[in-house]
């Protein structure tokens, strides 16, 4: 049984990633398929596809690579909160990523968004993950 599938959707990317494969295909849910809409607008993957085949539905996600060096786009991502240890940021508490280079993805009352938009909207929330 999984217990928190926010971090088994992370480590299917990271495992992907490590592995130099170009698509991963991960269960759906509506918390994953918002962070996968961000890691698209913040351009960390090459595009996505929702399929709902199946009762719960799959999310398809292309993995972006370094056209020249063939490195992941995404070096690394990381679970903040856990389902044993929450962590809950205010609205001027959301911490910068690699001085604004990575970013934060916090779920907020307001929906699920990056860091940036959470600071600018003036709300707080989980602090589900890290990438950068």
């Amino acid at each position: 049984m999984n217990t928190d599938p926010i971090a088994d959707y992370l480590t299917r990317i990271r495992n992907a990633n490590a592995a130099n494969h170009r698509v991963v295909e991960i269960p759906a849910s509506n918390v994953k398929k918002e962070i996968t809409k961000i890691l698209f607008d913040q351009g960390y993957i090459l595009s996505y596809k929702f399929e709902d085949t199946t009762a719960q539905g799959v999310i398809k996600i292309a993995l972006k690579y370094d056209k020249i060096t063939k490195e992941p786009v995404i070096k690394k991502i990381q679970r903040i909160s856990k389902p044993g240890l929450r962590k809950y940021a205010g609205s001027t508490e959301i911490p910068r990523i690699l001085n604004g280079l990575g970013i934060a993805i916090v779920s907020t009352s307001h929906g699920v968004m990056t860091g940036k938009q959470a600071k600018a909207d003036k709300v707080g929330g989980e602090v589900l993950c890290y990438v950068y």
